[in-house]
C-alpha cells in the first residue's frame, strides 16, 4: 500500500488542497505548523530548481546548513548530489526540481517519524501534481519508504526502475552515504550510484 498517497487523507482535516502554482503553495508551506518539527526548525526547506523539469528528486529531510538556508541538499552531501547529477550532464538547478519527505530539519539529524512524514505529505503531494514529472529520484531508503512503503534495503532496489501511480520511480543511495564509502572502484556505492545516473539520463533523453 502506497503509505503516504493512500493512507494520509485526514490532512488538513480531509480537504483535498489544490494550488494553481508552486509558488502559493511555498508561501503557505513555510508558516506550516501540522508537526512538531515547526518548533525547532530555523527555516521551512520546501524546495529549489526547475519547476518545469522533467525530473523531480526527493530525499529525506534537511539538515543543518538546509536549515540555515531555507534550500535543500546545499550541504556536503547537497554539493555530492550536485556533482553526481554533473557527471551525467545534468544541472540541480536548470534540469531538476529537489525536495524532500519532510520539510523541516528533524532534531540532531534523525530519520524523520511516521507521524512526521504523514503531516508533510499534502506539501509533497501537490508539489508532485504541479511539477508531473517524467521521472522521480527516491534519494535514500526513508525516501522510498515514505512513497513507495517499500521497506527492502536500498542495496536490493537502488539502479531499479519502479512503477506506480502511473510515474516511473529510481531509487538510489543516499549522498551522506557516498560520503562515508568514497571509493570510485567499479562494484561500490559510488560507482554504482553513477551507473545508475547513467540509466536516469537515457531515460531522460528518450522521452
Amino acid at each position: 500500500m502506497n503509505l503516504l498517497f493512500e493512507k494520509i487523507r485526514y490532512i488538513f482535516k480531509g480537504k483535498n488542497i489544490k494550488y494553481s502554482t508552486l509558488e502559493a503553495l511555498e508561501n503557505d508551506c513555510k508558516s506550516c505548523i501540522k508537526c512538531t518539527l515547526s518548533k525547532s526548525r530555523n527555516n521551512v526547506v520546501v524546495g529549489r530548481g526547475n519547476r518545469k523539469t522533467k525530473l523531480l528528486i526527493i530525499g529525506e529531510g534537511p539538515g543543518r546548513n538546509e536549515d540555515e538556508t531555507g534550500l535543500p541538499f546545499v550541504g556536503r552531501a547537497g554539493k555530492l548530489l550536485d556533482q553526481i547529477l554533473d557527471s551525467v550532464g545534468l544541472d540541480s538547478n536548470e534540469d531538476t526540481y529537489i525536495s524532500n519527505i519532510v520539510k523541516c530539519r528533524p532534531p540532531e539529524n534523525r530519520k524523520p517519524s511516521l507521524e512526521e512524514m504523514r503531516a508533510c505529505e499534502p506539501w509533497l503531494r501537490e508539489q508532485i501534481r504541479l511539477i508531473d514529472p517524467e521521472i522521480i529520484l527516491l534519494v535514500g531508503a526513508t525516501a522510498v519508504q515514505g512513497i513507495l512503503g517499500i521497506k527492502e534495503g536500498i542495496t536490493k532496489i537502488r539502479g531499479s526502475w519502479i512503477e506506480e501511480n502511473g510515474r516511473i520511480y529510481m531509487p538510489i543511495f543516499h549522498p551522506s552515504y557516498l560520503l562515508r564509502n568514497s571509493s570510485k572502484d567499479p562494484g561500490k556505492p559510488k560507482w554504482l550510484t553513477w551507473q545508475d545516473m547513467k540509466k536516469v539520463k537515457e531515460k531522460i533523453d528518450s522521452l
